[in-house]
């Protein structure tokens, strides 16, 4: 029989690890154990010659005080110093939650970003923050979407449904960049029920010319499964990786697929996917079990 010194003793110690860990996840976790995350493949279509380090950022989800600018800008020293070949950033710039003491504006965030350097360049998409917080595009249902604007305006392209044609060692590739798929947030009064994507994976593909190898970006995972195999890698973030996550598993997961796409590198059917854990997080500020990270991925 447990006693009453007994049971105020577990009540106490349930409470101390019950605030330890909130702690660790609202203030460990996301501020002091950012790491990088390494992939090492050689994917379908891909020339035996082309050796190529791409790094990539994602869902940085700028506010103060977890994402401030000098952080940002810590971060993409931190990838320059990776000596990528080529950087891409994945989508999500701005805040996705209200829990903020202070909020980046989208000049503060770029120029924090426009330290990347690599020898192929920066390559960007959107995300669906960088065009729900965008209240003018929302009512247009159209862009450019003020972080487009923000990171055309540092020097960085946006592929929104476009692509790219790169060489590195005498050998050519394509870098083909989505348009977000969950765009167009609800909207009774214009009869929209649901997101709207303004994605066109079909429309995008068609613009490469050729049989060259292609890296796709897509911000959201969900599209993987209308990826064709012509398609050698597709690189995502989005989902955070549940931002809560044990053995292997997110209870909440933002994909109609759940844990299928949620985080990591997926081969389904010879055809490769890569999605980030990202860097910020959405909703609630907390992290737990899924680290943020910048992805290195070495192809060849």
């Amino acid at each position: 029989m447990i006693t009453r010194r007994g049971f105020l003793r577990l009540i106490g110690g349930s409470a101390f690890s019950l605030v330890s860990l909130g702690a660790y996840a609202v203030g460990i976790e996301p501020m002091l154990l950012t790491h990088v995350k390494r992939y090492t493949l050689t994917p379908p279509h891909w020339p035996a010659g082309l050796k190529l380090r791409v790094v990539a950022l994602a869902d940085i989800h700028a506010c103060r005080p977890w994402m401030t600018p000098e952080r940002i800008a810590s971060l993409a020293a931190e990838a320059n110093a990776l000596q990528p070949d080529l950087i891409v950033l994945l989508g999500d710039y701005t805040a996705g939650t209200k829990l903020v003491t202070g909020w980046v504006r989208v000049a503060e965030w770029a120029e924090a970003l426009s330290g990347l350097k690599a020898p192929l360049g920066v390559l960007s998409i959107l995300g669906n923050h960088d065009w729900w917080t965008d209240s003018f595009a929302q009512r247009a249902e159209a862009g450019p979407v003020q972080s487009r604007k923000a990171l055309e305006h540092v020097g960085i392209p946006v592929l929104e449904n476009d692509v790219v044609r790169l060489e590195k060692d005498g050998h050519a590739f394509w870098i083909a960049g989505l348009a977000d798929q969950l765009a167009l947030l609800p909207n009774k009064a214009k009869g929209r029920g649901s997101f709207q994507g303004l994605d066109d994976l079909d429309g995008t593909l068609a613009k490469v010319q050729g049989s060259e190898p292609i890296i796709l970006l897509a911000h959201e995972p969900d599209i993987f499964p209308k990826v064709p195999w012509r398609v050698s890698l597709t690189l995502s973030g989005h989902t955070h990786g549940g931002q809560v996550r044990v053995l292997g598993y997110s209870p909440v997961v933002p994909s109609a697929y759940g844990n299928r796409f949620a985080y990591g590198h997926v081969v389904e059917n010879d055809r490769n996917l890569i999605v980030s854990g990202g860097l910020g997080f959405s909703i609630l500020p907390v992290r737990f079990g899924v680290r943020p990270e910048i992805l290195q991925i070495d192809l060849g």
